[in-house]
């Protein structure tokens, strides 16, 4: 199996089996209204009543500067994947609560089956041609930031909502391309997914992503904390050593991509 024909599967999988596998609507809990209309709080100040008005969080972030070049380039390739990502991993979580409101209204098994083949050829349709563009990193963040927007790892989504074997088949294909459907998404510990967050965060703030909250909780300044302890710890000749390293996988890929040139230019 290819890679890119892997990925569109399971992303299909994880929409289409987390919606049929939901139980009936009578199962599901009814979501309550947390709005309490005409109630109005107050503060007292000296002895006069003042309105109260409930602000949101905010969350102030410094720029990172780096002091490796290296980690700066990396950062910067990591925004471009992240920017390109970051709408499938926004999409399948809208998508599991969409889906799972319409199957919940669908009174029997088959019919459940016949839209959730409706949807399938839908995603075909509509996402086949860009997710066979997805390099692996790109696939890599994706298994990470749907994490981070469900709740739950890719393969404990297969295992549960098609089958313990699906999910072991699917991870042991995921490890041919040196993936892991196992992967979470965990800022606080591991650097590229600080990253990550920050670009998100950033992109959020910016308007240049559309936000969705995340289903996890983490603490973004714990992963900064790392992250400065990351970089405080590099040895002095990393630049050196990654940079020749990155030289000459951009010279093999230039040389790669010029003899497939030439195969072509002869047919």
């Amino acid at each position: 199996m290819k890679l890119k024909a892997f990925y569109f599967i399971v992303f299909s999988m994880l929409i289409v089996g987390y919606s049929a596998a939901q139980q009936p609507e009578e199962n599901l809990p009814v979501e309550k209204d947390s709005t309490i209309v005409g109630k109005r709080e107050f503060f007292y100040v000296d002895g006069d009543s003042l309105d109260a008005i409930e602000l949101e969080d905010v969350l102030l972030l410094q720029k990172l500067n780096f002091d490796s070049k290296y980690e700066r380039i990396k950062y910067l390739i990591l925004k471009r994947k992240v920017r390109k990502v970051w709408p499938y991993a926004k999409l399948a979580a809208e998508r599991l609560v969409v889906l799972e409101q319409r199957l919940a209204k669908i009174k029997t098994k088959n019919d459940r089956k016949r839209y959730s083949r409706m949807v399938e050829d839908y995603i075909e349709d509509e996402f086949k041609k860009e997710l066979k563009k997805f390099s692996k990193t790109e696939g890599q963040i994706l298994i990470k930031l749907i994490h981070r927007q469900t709740g739950q790892t890719a393969f404990d989504l297969l295992k549960r909502l098609r089958s313990g074997w699906s999910a072991f088949w699917f991870n042991q294909t995921a490890s041919l391309f040196d993936m892991s459907l196992k992967q979470e998404y965990n800022p606080e510990k591991v650097v590229e997914d600080f990253y990550i967050e920050d670009i998100l965060l950033n992109e959020f703030i910016n308007d240049k992503l559309p936000e969705q909250e995340a289903a996890i909780s983490f603490d973004y300044y714990k992963g900064r904390e790392l992250w400065n302890r990351y970089e405080e710890n590099l040895p002095e000749d990393y630049d050196s050593i990654n940079m020749a390293a990155r030289a000459e996988r951009i010279r093999k890929y230039k040389e790669k991509k010029a003899r497939k040139a030439r195969r072509k230019s002869r047919k």
